[in-house]
């Protein structure tokens, strides 16, 4: 059974270093490439990081209804393939999307079942700081992922789990016991369950 993983939470929040930690840990979870418009950033692999497609490529996939979700975000498009959810059902894997809070209400407005992790920084002038030490984009960049900022984290109520992200090992921590708690839930445990309980009738 595939249980479908949702992080969201403001550019600078530390999505994409807990997600790694995350892949690297535990077993069976494939990570959603989401399709986007924007430009390769520095040590980024297309088919890895992002599939980087054209606009016209994207809106193309848009009306085939190729997405799962789609979202517009600091001017560029994202979006997530209907595909990477049933390759992960066919593999017998959990599907990790790192997703808009656009992209995130589309799939609770479709009734999709999922587990919704929000994670945030511990204040605004920290989000600020960690865009600023990244050194890759324009003041004008920086100034639209802040504004775009205070837009996602009015959504957070949406969201089951909330991690804040001061220190990263708390956080992974925290993450990491979502995970394996989800991992745990009966409907999970079934097929290894039964095994066991027909073991008290021998």
């Amino acid at each position: 059974m595939t249980t479908l993983f949702v992080l969201s939470g403001p550019s600078g929040a530390g999505k994409s270093v807990l997600i790694r930690r995350i892949l690297e840990d535990l077993p069976n979870i494939r990570f959603s490439v989401s399709s986007t418009t924007r430009a390769p950033r520095p040590g980024e692999t297309d088919g890895v990081n992002y599939h980087f497609i054209s606009r016209e490529q994207f809106q193309r996939d848009v009306e085939a209804d190729y997405f799962l979700e789609h979202a517009q975000f600091s001017g560029n498009c994202y979006g997530t393939s209907r595909r990477e959810l049933e390759e992960a059902g066919e593999a017998g894997q959990d599907l990790l999307l790192d997703i808009e809070v656009q992209g995130a209400r589309q799939l609770q407005e479709k009734g999709i079942e999922a587990v919704y992790i929000f994670v945030t920084p511990p204040s605004y002038a920290e989000l600020e700081r960690r865009l600023r030490s990244r050194n890759t984009e324009d003041e004008a960049a920086i100034q639209r992922r802040l504004r775009q900022s205070v837009e996602d984290v009015a959504h957070v109520h949406r969201y089951q789990f909330v991690i804040v992200n001061d220190n990263l090992e708390e956080a992974y921590s925290r993450l990491r016991s979502i995970f394996v708690a989800e991992r745990s839930r009966l409907r999970r445990m079934e097929s290894e369950l039964n095994a066991i309980l027909a073991s008290f009738h021998n």
